[in-house]
């Protein structure tokens, strides 16, 4: 197939073009490369993928690689010329859309930034894909949806209807999207609710990072909630696996049986207290953390857990990495990236 995946430059989409590629997929990747989170590593990224880093700068550019069949464009979702124009060119069979604005504390000081990028943007991209055939939109939704609904573990049968984000509430504006342009333009839509993925590459903003590079340079970690938290950490590849799956797997039978709209949750389904994911970290690091006890944050939960049996039932969906070898995986990427 010849897949369209924006956010390439991004932590999840750049895993996911790397496994379409290996699978012999052709794959364009599209990213703005904005500086929420150090450029350098987005580059980086892209260098792992075949895309020269002078190449990628350039705006609206068409940059191949040569070593696969990896094709990268600099481009804003925002843009209603340059988007619909790849579109035309192109020839997509699959649309994965992994470009957001992320993170839900950012979404407290800058909410335009999440309305253009994860509204406009999204909107543009449901409109290019009415426009172009496209066979099949899978998207990024968040767990964050979940807001502050205390039934664990979370299923998609839940009410999403009280988001505590503008991050949260963008989500859910993408779902709502979505089944109105399956319902209305007959486009197989599959909305993923993803739950804290970590692992190599990851991004600085995320906890992983955040305490691996405080721990190794001597600076206190920020605990919130006193340490009273529990997440559904999930391993990237886990991650990527279910994605690719579902891009892989053929829409005709939803389409004869009107299923047309789809969302998952895609997580570990398990939740792990944040206290042992440090303890980990600290293992692998040979090193203990200090600990600055904080209350918690505007828009954060205290529990995440992902009900994934849908998705098991689907697609055979099987998460298997534990947290000890995840976290070992990322502390090994880290210390060989930074020296």
């Amino acid at each position: 197939m010849k897949v369209l995946i924006t956010g390439a430059a991004g932590f999840i989409g750049f895993f996911t073009a790397k496994v379409l590629l290996e699978k012999g997929h052709n794959v364009v990747g599209l990213d703005n490369i904005n500086d929420y989170y150090d450029v350098n590593l987005k580059f980086s990224r892209l260098k792992e993928l075949g895309i020269d880093r002078n190449d990628a700068e350039v705006f609206n550019k068409i940059c191949k690689s040569e070593n696969n069949n990896f094709t990268f464009v600099r481009m804003n979702l925002e843009d209603r010329n340059a988007l619909p124009e790849l579109f035309k060119n192109e020839d997509f069979d699959c649309v994965c859309n992994l470009a957001a604005q992320a993170g839900v504390r950012y979404s407290l000081e800058n909410p335009e930034t999440y309305i253009d990028s994860n509204l406009v943007g999204f909107l543009n991209i449901l409109e290019c894909c009415r426009h172009n055939n496209i066979k099949h939109l899978v998207y990024a939704s968040s767990s964050s949806v979940y807001g502050l609904n205390e039934k664990i573990p979370f299923s998609t049968n839940d009410n999403v209807d009280h988001p505590i984000s503008l991050y949260a509430a963008t989500k859910k504006s993408n779902e709502l999207m979505a089944h109105t342009y399956s319902h209305l333009f007959n486009i197989p839509t599959t909305g993923l609710r993803f739950f804290t993925v970590y692992g190599p590459w990851g991004r600085p903003d995320m906890a992983m990072f955040l305490f691996t590079d405080a721990i190794v340079n001597d600076r206190p970690i920020k605990v919130f909630n006193h340490g009273k938290m529990e997440r559904d950490f999930t391993y990237v590849d886990d991650i990527v696996e279910g994605v690719v799956r579902i891009i892989e797997k053929p829409t005709t039978i939803r389409v004869e049986n009107k299923e047309l709209y789809k969302v998952y949750n895609i997580g570990n389904n398990n939740s792990v207290k944040l206290l042992d994911f440090i303890k980990e970290i600290e293992f692998n690091l040979d090193k203990t953390a200090e600990k600055n006890m904080l209350p918690i944050q505007p828009g954060d939960v205290e529990r995440t857990w992902a009900d994934v049996d849908q998705l098991i039932k689907d697609f055979d969906y099987r998460p298997n990495t534990s947290i000890k070898k995840g976290v070992k995986s990322f502390v090994d990427w880290y210390k060989d990236y930074y020296k």
